[in-house]
Protein backbone atom coordinates (compact mmCIF):
# COMPACT_ATOMS: atom_id res chain seq x y z
CA UNK A 1 0.00 0.00 0.00
CA UNK A 2 0.62 3.92 -0.12
CA UNK A 3 0.53 6.74 2.42
CA UNK A 4 0.60 10.20 1.28
CA UNK A 5 3.44 11.52 3.78
CA UNK A 6 5.11 15.50 4.28
CA UNK A 7 8.88 15.33 4.44
CA UNK A 8 10.00 18.46 4.73
CA UNK A 9 8.93 22.13 3.47
CA UNK A 10 6.89 21.71 -0.15
CA UNK A 11 8.04 17.62 -0.45
CA UNK A 12 5.22 15.61 -0.13
CA UNK A 13 5.34 12.03 -1.35
CA UNK A 14 3.37 8.93 -2.16
CA UNK A 15 5.59 6.38 0.16
CA UNK A 16 5.25 2.65 0.28
CA UNK A 17 3.45 1.77 3.63
CA UNK A 18 2.44 -1.47 5.86
CA UNK A 19 -0.56 -0.65 8.06
CA UNK A 20 -0.32 -1.50 11.19
CA UNK A 21 -2.46 -4.80 11.98
CA UNK A 22 -6.08 -3.91 13.97
CA UNK A 23 -5.89 -4.18 17.59
CA UNK A 24 -9.70 -5.40 19.29
CA UNK A 25 -11.00 -1.68 19.66
CA UNK A 26 -10.21 -0.72 15.75
CA UNK A 27 -11.47 -1.07 12.77
CA UNK A 28 -9.97 -0.93 9.34
CA UNK A 29 -11.88 1.36 6.03
CA UNK A 30 -11.05 0.55 2.47
CA UNK A 31 -10.70 4.07 1.35
CA UNK A 32 -12.81 5.08 -1.64
CA UNK A 33 -13.07 8.87 -1.80
CA UNK A 34 -10.87 11.53 0.01
CA UNK A 35 -11.28 15.07 -0.31
CA UNK A 36 -8.07 16.95 -0.61
CA UNK A 37 -8.25 20.42 2.08
CA UNK A 38 -6.58 23.54 1.94
CA UNK A 39 -5.01 22.45 5.55
CA UNK A 40 -3.83 19.80 3.49
CA UNK A 41 -1.65 22.31 0.65
CA UNK A 42 -0.77 24.65 3.72
CA UNK A 43 1.18 21.74 5.88
CA UNK A 44 2.67 20.85 2.99
CA UNK A 45 3.91 24.68 2.89
CA UNK A 46 5.30 24.62 6.21
CA UNK A 47 6.84 21.31 6.26
CA UNK A 48 3.94 19.24 7.93
CA UNK A 49 3.18 18.88 11.60
CA UNK A 50 5.92 16.07 12.70
CA UNK A 51 4.41 13.91 15.49
CA UNK A 52 6.49 10.82 13.97
CA UNK A 53 10.01 9.95 14.57
CA UNK A 54 11.79 10.91 11.27
CA UNK A 55 9.62 14.09 11.12
CA UNK A 56 6.86 13.29 8.53
CA UNK A 57 3.34 13.72 8.75
CA UNK A 58 0.57 11.69 7.52
CA UNK A 59 -1.79 13.44 4.91
CA UNK A 60 -5.81 13.17 4.83
CA UNK A 61 -8.79 13.75 6.69
CA UNK A 62 -11.55 14.09 4.57
CA UNK A 63 -12.66 10.83 3.79
CA UNK A 64 -14.95 7.69 3.21
CA UNK A 65 -14.95 4.03 2.38
CA UNK A 66 -16.17 0.09 3.12
CA UNK A 67 -15.41 -1.63 6.74
CA UNK A 68 -13.29 -4.34 6.06
CA UNK A 69 -12.24 -5.12 9.11
CA UNK A 70 -13.62 -4.97 12.90
CA UNK A 71 -11.95 -5.20 16.27
CA UNK A 72 -13.27 -8.14 18.74
CA UNK A 73 -14.31 -5.23 21.25
CA UNK A 74 -16.12 -3.07 18.11
CA UNK A 75 -19.87 -3.20 18.85
CA UNK A 76 -22.31 -1.02 16.05
CA UNK A 77 -20.03 -1.93 13.06
CA UNK A 78 -19.79 -4.52 10.36
CA UNK A 79 -18.01 -5.34 8.15
CA UNK A 80 -19.23 -4.17 4.15
CA UNK A 81 -20.54 -1.12 6.18
CA UNK A 82 -20.53 2.11 4.50
CA UNK A 83 -18.68 4.73 6.07
CA UNK A 84 -17.58 8.37 6.91
CA UNK A 85 -14.37 9.01 9.19
CA UNK A 86 -14.94 11.91 11.53
CA UNK A 87 -11.00 12.73 12.07
CA UNK A 88 -11.29 14.84 14.65
CA UNK A 89 -12.84 12.02 17.07
CA UNK A 90 -10.15 9.76 16.59
CA UNK A 91 -7.59 9.38 19.32
CA UNK A 92 -4.94 10.16 16.68
CA UNK A 93 -6.56 12.95 14.91
CA UNK A 94 -6.16 11.18 11.23
CA UNK A 95 -4.34 13.60 8.86
CA UNK A 96 -3.65 16.21 10.96
CA UNK A 97 -0.45 15.03 13.13
CA UNK A 98 -0.89 11.51 14.14
CA UNK A 99 0.52 8.25 12.26
CA UNK A 100 -2.63 7.83 9.90
CA UNK A 101 -3.91 9.80 7.08
CA UNK A 102 -6.70 9.28 4.78
CA UNK A 103 -5.02 9.36 1.76
CA UNK A 104 -4.00 5.37 1.56
CA UNK A 105 -5.88 2.38 0.44
CA UNK A 106 -6.34 1.33 3.62
CA UNK A 107 -7.13 3.17 6.85
CA UNK A 108 -6.72 1.91 10.50
CA UNK A 109 -9.31 3.76 12.51
CA UNK A 110 -8.38 3.26 16.11
CA UNK A 111 -10.93 3.41 19.30
CA UNK A 112 -13.55 3.46 16.65
CA UNK A 113 -16.68 4.30 17.74
CA UNK A 114 -20.04 4.33 15.96
CA UNK A 115 -21.90 7.48 15.65
CA UNK A 116 -18.24 9.39 17.29
CA UNK A 117 -15.42 8.17 15.03
CA UNK A 118 -17.30 6.75 12.49
CA UNK A 119 -20.29 7.53 11.03
CA UNK A 120 -22.96 5.59 8.53
CA UNK A 121 -23.53 6.85 4.59
CA UNK A 122 -26.77 7.36 4.49
CA UNK A 123 -28.12 5.41 1.40
CA UNK A 124 -28.31 6.37 -1.94
CA UNK A 125 -25.34 8.57 -1.16
CA UNK A 126 -21.87 8.24 -3.14
CA UNK A 127 -18.94 8.06 -1.54
CA UNK A 128 -17.57 11.00 -2.93
CA UNK A 129 -20.23 12.77 -1.50
CA UNK A 130 -19.61 11.47 1.95
CA UNK A 131 -16.04 12.36 1.44
CA UNK A 132 -17.47 16.10 1.15
CA UNK A 133 -18.99 15.78 5.13
CA UNK A 134 -15.64 17.17 7.02
CA UNK A 135 -15.45 20.29 5.10
CA UNK A 136 -19.64 20.41 5.01
CA UNK A 137 -19.16 20.11 8.58
CA UNK A 138 -16.35 22.77 8.58
CA UNK A 139 -18.72 25.68 6.92
CA UNK A 140 -21.80 24.40 8.87
CA UNK A 141 -19.89 24.80 12.26
CA UNK A 142 -18.62 28.35 10.78
CA UNK A 143 -22.42 29.43 10.39
CA UNK A 144 -23.50 28.79 13.43
CA UNK A 145 -21.05 30.71 14.76
CA UNK A 146 -22.19 33.55 13.20
CA UNK A 147 -25.62 33.02 15.14
CA UNK A 148 -27.33 34.42 11.73
CA UNK A 149 -31.54 33.22 10.83
CA UNK A 150 -33.79 34.00 7.97
CA UNK A 151 -34.09 37.64 7.34
CA UNK A 152 -30.60 38.37 8.17
CA UNK A 153 -28.32 39.70 5.33
CA UNK A 154 -24.39 37.57 5.47
CA UNK A 155 -21.48 38.09 3.65
CA UNK A 156 -19.04 35.17 3.18
CA UNK A 157 -15.39 36.28 2.06
CA UNK A 158 -13.55 33.16 0.10
CA UNK A 159 -15.25 30.74 -1.94
CA UNK A 160 -13.13 27.81 -1.54
CA UNK A 161 -14.89 24.10 -0.11
CA UNK A 162 -15.39 26.23 2.85
CA UNK A 163 -17.05 29.48 1.94
CA UNK A 164 -19.33 27.42 -0.64
CA UNK A 165 -20.45 24.99 1.83
CA UNK A 166 -21.20 28.12 4.16
CA UNK A 167 -23.14 29.49 1.12
CA UNK A 168 -24.99 26.50 0.97
CA UNK A 169 -25.91 26.15 4.72
CA UNK A 170 -27.08 30.33 4.49
CA UNK A 171 -29.41 29.81 2.00
CA UNK A 172 -30.58 26.33 3.07
CA UNK A 173 -31.79 27.81 6.23
CA UNK A 174 -33.40 30.67 4.57
CA UNK A 175 -31.08 33.64 4.11
CA UNK A 176 -31.38 35.46 0.82
CA UNK A 177 -29.06 38.23 0.63
CA UNK A 178 -26.30 36.13 1.49
CA UNK A 179 -23.04 37.81 -0.74
CA UNK A 180 -19.99 36.26 -1.65
CA UNK A 181 -16.57 37.50 -2.48
CA UNK A 182 -13.89 35.90 -4.13
CA UNK A 183 -11.07 36.79 -7.07
CA UNK A 184 -11.91 33.74 -9.33
CA UNK A 185 -14.63 33.80 -11.34
CA UNK A 186 -14.73 30.08 -11.48
CA UNK A 187 -15.60 30.28 -7.76
CA UNK A 188 -18.08 33.04 -8.05
CA UNK A 189 -20.37 31.54 -10.44
CA UNK A 190 -20.43 28.23 -8.09
CA UNK A 191 -21.61 30.57 -5.19
CA UNK A 192 -24.58 31.89 -7.95
CA UNK A 193 -25.16 28.50 -8.20
CA UNK A 194 -25.86 27.72 -4.55
CA UNK A 195 -28.22 30.70 -4.38
CA UNK A 196 -26.07 34.05 -3.40
CA UNK A 197 -27.51 36.90 -4.15
CA UNK A 198 -24.32 38.25 -5.25
CA UNK A 199 -20.68 37.28 -5.88
CA UNK A 200 -18.28 39.88 -6.19
CA UNK A 201 -14.49 40.50 -7.12
CA UNK A 202 -13.16 42.15 -4.59
CA UNK A 203 -9.76 43.57 -6.26
CA UNK A 204 -12.67 45.40 -9.06
CA UNK A 205 -15.48 47.12 -7.09
CA UNK A 206 -15.65 48.86 -3.57
CA UNK A 207 -16.81 46.19 -1.44
CA UNK A 208 -18.49 49.04 0.67
CA UNK A 209 -20.32 50.46 -1.67
CA UNK A 210 -21.52 47.37 -3.53
CA UNK A 211 -22.22 46.28 0.15
CA UNK A 212 -24.44 48.93 1.19
CA UNK A 213 -26.18 48.55 -3.00
CA UNK A 214 -27.29 45.14 -1.95
CA UNK A 215 -28.06 45.00 1.47
CA UNK A 216 -29.03 48.87 2.31
CA UNK A 217 -27.39 51.50 4.99
CA UNK A 218 -27.32 51.38 8.50
CA UNK A 219 -26.18 54.11 11.09
CA UNK A 220 -23.84 53.73 13.49
CA UNK A 221 -23.13 56.60 15.58
CA UNK A 222 -22.40 59.50 12.47
CA UNK A 223 -21.45 56.85 9.92
CA UNK A 224 -23.07 55.29 7.58
CA UNK A 225 -22.48 51.36 6.33
CA UNK A 226 -23.61 47.88 5.13
CA UNK A 227 -26.77 47.07 6.68
CA UNK A 228 -25.08 43.61 6.82
CA UNK A 229 -25.66 41.31 9.88
CA UNK A 230 -22.78 38.98 9.37
CA UNK A 231 -19.41 38.74 7.59
CA UNK A 232 -17.97 35.48 7.73
CA UNK A 233 -13.45 35.35 7.04
CA UNK A 234 -13.45 32.12 5.03
CA UNK A 235 -10.34 33.46 2.70
CA UNK A 236 -7.97 34.75 5.25
CA UNK A 237 -6.57 37.72 3.49
CA UNK A 238 -4.71 40.17 5.96
CA UNK A 239 -7.34 43.16 5.02
CA UNK A 240 -10.54 41.69 5.61
CA UNK A 241 -10.80 42.16 9.77
CA UNK A 242 -9.54 45.64 9.54
CA UNK A 243 -11.94 46.59 6.53
CA UNK A 244 -14.82 44.86 8.00
CA UNK A 245 -14.32 45.99 11.39
CA UNK A 246 -14.38 49.66 9.54
CA UNK A 247 -18.11 49.20 8.03
CA UNK A 248 -19.70 47.41 10.49
CA UNK A 249 -22.77 48.27 11.95
CA UNK A 250 -24.06 48.23 15.23
CA UNK A 251 -23.63 44.77 16.87
CA UNK A 252 -22.71 43.26 13.54
CA UNK A 253 -20.93 40.28 13.64
CA UNK A 254 -17.57 38.70 12.26
CA UNK A 255 -16.58 35.00 12.64
CA UNK A 256 -13.04 33.88 11.25
CA UNK A 257 -12.80 30.68 10.09
CA UNK A 258 -9.50 31.14 7.77
CA UNK A 259 -6.07 30.00 9.61
CA UNK A 260 -4.05 33.66 9.70
CA UNK A 261 -0.13 32.37 10.15
CA UNK A 262 0.95 36.17 10.28
CA UNK A 263 -0.69 38.58 13.17
CA UNK A 264 -2.91 41.65 11.84
CA UNK A 265 -3.88 44.91 12.74
CA UNK A 266 -7.23 45.94 13.08
CA UNK A 267 -8.77 49.33 14.17
CA UNK A 268 -10.04 48.23 17.46
CA UNK A 269 -10.77 51.33 18.59
CA UNK A 270 -13.67 51.79 15.94
CA UNK A 271 -15.55 48.85 17.33
CA UNK A 272 -16.41 51.00 20.30
CA UNK A 273 -18.99 52.79 17.69
CA UNK A 274 -20.42 49.80 16.77
CA UNK A 275 -20.07 47.54 19.68
CA UNK A 276 -19.57 44.31 16.97
CA UNK A 277 -18.57 40.82 18.12
CA UNK A 278 -15.40 38.94 16.48
CA UNK A 279 -15.31 35.53 16.86
CA UNK A 280 -13.67 32.57 15.49
CA UNK A 281 -14.79 28.90 14.31
CA UNK A 282 -12.33 25.79 13.72
CA UNK A 283 -13.18 22.51 12.88
CA UNK A 284 -16.66 20.88 13.56
CA UNK A 285 -17.57 20.12 17.47
CA UNK A 286 -21.15 18.67 17.02
CA UNK A 287 -22.11 19.32 13.18
CA UNK A 288 -21.31 15.78 11.73
CA UNK A 289 -24.43 14.13 11.76
CA UNK A 290 -26.33 17.11 11.06
CA UNK A 291 -24.58 16.88 7.42
CA UNK A 292 -25.12 13.70 7.14
CA UNK A 293 -28.65 14.00 7.75
CA UNK A 294 -29.26 16.79 5.30
CA UNK A 295 -27.23 15.06 2.13
CA UNK A 296 -29.86 13.51 0.86
CA UNK A 297 -31.76 16.49 0.90
CA UNK A 298 -29.02 18.23 -1.01
CA UNK A 299 -27.41 15.61 -2.79
CA UNK A 300 -27.56 17.40 -6.17
CA UNK A 301 -25.94 20.59 -5.00
CA UNK A 302 -23.53 18.40 -2.67
CA UNK A 303 -21.90 17.35 -5.80
CA UNK A 304 -21.94 20.45 -7.83
CA UNK A 305 -19.15 21.42 -5.26
CA UNK A 306 -16.65 18.80 -6.35
CA UNK A 307 -14.44 20.59 -9.44
CA UNK A 308 -11.96 17.73 -9.83
CA UNK A 309 -11.83 13.86 -10.05
CA UNK A 310 -9.20 12.29 -10.19
CA UNK A 311 -7.39 8.52 -9.20
CA UNK A 312 -5.04 8.15 -6.31
CA UNK A 313 -2.06 7.79 -9.18
CA UNK A 314 -2.52 11.42 -10.05
CA UNK A 315 -2.22 12.62 -6.54
CA UNK A 316 0.43 14.67 -7.16
CA UNK A 317 -1.86 16.23 -9.96
CA UNK A 318 -4.90 16.97 -7.54
CA UNK A 319 -2.29 18.73 -5.40
CA UNK A 320 -1.28 20.97 -8.03
CA UNK A 321 -4.87 21.59 -9.06
CA UNK A 322 -6.11 21.91 -5.46
CA UNK A 323 -3.45 24.94 -4.92
CA UNK A 324 -5.11 26.81 -8.24
CA UNK A 325 -7.79 29.49 -7.39
CA UNK A 326 -9.95 27.96 -10.21
CA UNK A 327 -11.11 24.67 -8.00
CA UNK A 328 -13.30 23.88 -6.07
CA UNK A 329 -13.27 20.65 -4.01
CA UNK A 330 -10.87 17.96 -5.63
CA UNK A 331 -11.46 14.40 -5.23
CA UNK A 332 -9.59 11.56 -4.99
CA UNK A 333 -10.77 7.78 -6.00
CA UNK A 334 -8.84 5.50 -4.18
CA UNK A 335 -7.21 2.36 -5.77
CA UNK A 336 -7.45 4.34 -8.71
Amino acid sequence: MRLLKIHGVGDVRLDDYARPAAGPKDVVVAMKAVGICGSDLSYIKIGGMPAEPGGTTALGHEGAGEVIEVGAEVSGIAVGQKVIVNPMMTPSNIGSGGPEGAFTEELLVREARLGSSILPIPPGISYEVAALCEPLAVAMHGVNRAEVKAGNKVVVFGCGPIGLGMVLWLVDRGITDVVALDLAPERRARAMALGALAALDPAACDVRAELMRLHGEARSFNRHGPATDAYIDAAGAPNIVSDVVMMAKFHARLVITAAYMKPIEFPAGRMLTSEMTITAAVGYPTEMPEVIAAMPRLNAKLESLISHRLGFDDMMEGLRIAATPGSAKVMIAMGV
